[in-house]
């Protein structure tokens, strides 16, 4: 169950189902801005899906957006969920996972 179904059913005064936690870790990556620059498309999507405890990767960020880096910047382009037996192995997973991943990043020209 979502946060936001909980909230609503709270709120509601419905019935809640079980709150007890499930027992696997679970993470998720907040994909980086590598450099500033419009977004041309990602590659290594399959390649990143296709790692045991991966459960998806979003690319929020669309064609042709413009990226900047944090602390210029205020949002990601996208997120990798990952599930497993410990914090550990999830962590690992997440970050290869990233490594699969490339943002092609056409540069911006600033003009004055």
């Amino acid at each position: 169950m979502s946060l936001e179904e909980l909230l609503i059913r709270h709120a509601c005064g419905l019935p809640l189902p079980s709150l007890k936690r499930e027992q696997a870790a679970a993470g998720t990556m907040m994909l980086p801005i590598p450099r500033a620059g419009f977004l041309k498309h990602v590659t290594g999507l399959d390649a990143a899906l296709s790692l045991s405890g991966i459960e998806d990767v979003v690319i929020t960020a669309k064609p042709h957006e413009k990226l900047q880096p944090f602390p210029e910047g205020a949002s990601y382009p996208g997120f990798i969920f990952a599930r497993g037996e410990t914090p550990q192995a999830v962590e690992q997973t997440l970050r290869e996972a990233h490594r699969r991943l490339h943002l092609v990043i056409t540069p911006s020209l600033d003009l004055l």
